[in-house]
């Protein structure tokens, strides 16, 4: 029998102990307790009981048991209310000592959470893609970045530096909502120099334009990827007062209008890098219609279609120091190259598109320039390769050049390229039959996913 002043106040432990002695001794019902001298004969004649005890005497026997057995169940609901909140204290222990866990193993698992935010910016730099242009994806970053957790969210979007760089393509059936996605990215570059990748379709010119708009003092690089003929350049080309890279992609030969070239003319003097991949060649017209424009160029990739316009691009750029030139059409007539020197070209890369008909091209260009401060010399699909008139060029130049590389289409022999180590000691000659690219226009087809099909 359970006292009626006995406690279970210790610790959840000793409390279990001290129930577990209890249970065990109220878990045999001895039924000797609950029996009369009488009741296991239940058909005898009871007038005889009268002969030993009297009925009050049992009835109050029984009632006394009754009564001990009352109080018995009542102490044991007590105690099932203590197990009940035991019970309870154990279970908020245990989610205790879980929430504790984890929280500790979480801080020691990723010591990100715990980065300071200047860290944490630059770890977020290096989770962009390796790419000139981020896509404005969910599963990339920055986007990704924004949706981790709040903290990660709010140091993603403070970086300028993470929007500063984007492909704008816009679906025109669904304007509005893309126009607001392109908005808010473009908003969290702040007031940082933009740097853009634009695909222009048929009839999306125009909503580019209005996207464009509020932001032209920022745009300082555009690259135009043409799936549209004919192109309207002055929508695009006007009014980017920092415009410092311009890059044009198409297959279409045809986008090259003299609005174009109208329109490329007005380009600020900050521009200083001009690409235009692709078989649109220029001729003698559009290169002097785009004056003044080259005065200001270091660089240049472009195609031409007459080979004297090597000299005159050289003449007209007397700041170039990077010149890489396709070209292409060209109908072999005799040409006569004036002697030219250019002091600050670096780099030149000369394509030949049409191998079979320039034998005597090249001989002439090489002994009519001189390029004094030439490090870098690149060249593709020439046939035959003008090795005398090489090392005539080189001697007379009296370069720095610290390598010359045979890509695609041009055949040499060992003796050759030693006689070029000799005249230029430490020279790298290198020999790769895989640098075919044509005005790097493969290399930007495959980058932004242009396909002669679409165009």
């Amino acid at each position: 029998m359970i006292g009626g002043n006995s406690e279970v106040n210790a610790s959840p432990i000793s409390n279990i102990s001290a129930l577990q002695d209890i249970l065990a001794h109220h878990s045999r019902v001895i039924i000797s307790d609950l029996e009369t001298p009488y009741s296991t004969f239940p058909h005898i004649n009871h007038s005889a009981i009268g002969r030993n005890k009297s009925t009050n005497a049992v009835v109050t026997e029984g009632q006394q048991r009754l009564d001990a057995v009352s109080q018995e169940v009542s102490e044991l609901d007590r105690i099932m209310d203590r197990i009940k909140n035991i019970h309870l204290q154990l279970l908020n222990r245990k989610d205790n000592i879980i929430v504790h866990s984890m929280d500790s193993n979480s801080g020691l698992v990723s010591a990100l959470w715990r980065l300071p935010s200047e860290l944490l910016s630059l770890i977020f730099v290096h989770c962009l893609p390796e790419t000139e242009h981020l896509l404005p994806s969910s599963k990339l970053a920055p986007m990704l970045l924004t949706r981790i957790c709040r903290r990660w969210r709010e140091v993603a979007t403070g970086m300028s530096s993470l929007w500063c760089r984007v492909i704008v393509d816009i679906n025109s059936e669904d304007w509005q909502r893309t126009a607001f996605c392109y908005d808010v990215w473009l908003k969290r570059s702040r007031d940082r120099p933009l740097s853009l990748a634009l695909k222009c379709f048929k009839n999306n010119t125009t909503y580019l334009r209005s996207l464009l708009e509020p932001r032209t003092n920022q745009i300082s690089s555009l690259h135009i990827i043409l799936f549209v003929n004919p192109f309207t350049p002055e929508l695009l080309l006007n009014d980017l007062p920092v415009l410092q890279e311009l890059t044009i992609t198409a297959s279409n030969p045809l986008w090259c209008t003299p609005s174009f070239a109208q329109s490329f003319s007005r380009l600020p003097f900050t521009l200083r890098r001009l690409i235009v991949a692709g078989p649109a060649a220029f001729d003698f017209d559009r290169i002097i219609s785009c004056n003044p424009v080259w005065a200001h160029l270091t660089h240049v990739e472009i195609a031409i279609c007459q080979p004297n316009l090597i000299l005159q691009l050289l003449q007209l750029g007397p700041n170039l120091s990077s010149l890489e030139i396709g070209l292409s059409f060209y109908d072999g007539v005799s040409l006569a190259f004036e002697p030219f020197v250019h002091k600050n070209l670096q780099s030149l890369c000369i394509s030949n598109a049409s191998p079979m008909r320039m034998e005597n091209l090249y001989p002439d260009l090489f002994n009519a320039l001189t390029l004094p401060n030439l490090r870098l010399l690149e060249v593709r699909y020439i046939r035959p390769w003008p090795h005398e008139e090489l090392k005539t060029f080189l001697t007379r130049s009296s370069c720095p050049l610290e390598s010359l590389i045979f890509g695609t289409g041009v055949t040499t022999t060992d003796e050759q390229r030693e006689e070029y180590v000799i005249l230029v000691p430490f020279l790298d000659v290198v020999v790769d039959p895989k640098r075919g690219d044509y005005c790097g226009y493969r290399r930007l087809t495959q980058r932004y996913g242009i396909d002669r099909r679409g165009l």
